[in-house]
């Protein structure tokens, strides 16, 4: 198997268009055209492929959840049959946990705060309940704390 250097070493030469820049983080800037990388991950070739997968796939954002979680869905699929050209195995646990976040994440932001039914998503950071008619608001909160706020008065 290469080593990390000499993969990301591969994806800058055989993908010139894209920046690779080290970061606390993995993820993929379609405005700059930089997938960021943290070089003390174990996972640094796995991830490193994933990011150019979105980058490759040309993800670039998205208005709902469920776009997010396919767009994950698309790029790993896409990190799996990438993998073998660079000698790199992609372990189906580090598939389906990343996955299993993104699902959390989704189902976390669409539980109403007053009844805890699954809502529907009305707009980007938005959400109604069926259930009791409760409306809220929600952050971005992929890396931090989610936080949930009704955007009605109760009666």
């Amino acid at each position: 198997m290469p080593s990390t250097i000499s993969i990301l070493q591969s994806l800058k030469n055989k993908y010139p268009q894209f920046k690779f820049e080290p970061s606390d983080d993995f993820s993929w800037s379609a405005s700059v055209s930089t997938i960021y990388y943290d070089e003390k991950s174990p996972d640094i070739d796995v991830f490193l492929l994933h990011e150019l997968s979105h980058a490759l796939l040309g993800h670039d954002h998205h208005d709902q959840d469920i776009q997010l979680v396919t767009m994950e869905r698309q790029a790993w699929d896409h990190t799996v049959a990438l993998a073998p050209a660079f000698g790199v195995a992609i372990p189906d646990n580090i598939v389906q946990s990343t996955l299993d976040s993104y699902r959390d994440w989704m189902h976390s932001r669409s539980a109403c705060p007053k009844c805890d039914t699954t809502g529907v998503q009305t707009d980007k950071n938005t959400y109604k309940c069926l259930a009791c008619n409760e409306s809220w608001r929600v952050n971005i909160a992929k890396t931090c704390a989610l936080r949930r706020y009704t955007t009605k008065k109760r009666s």
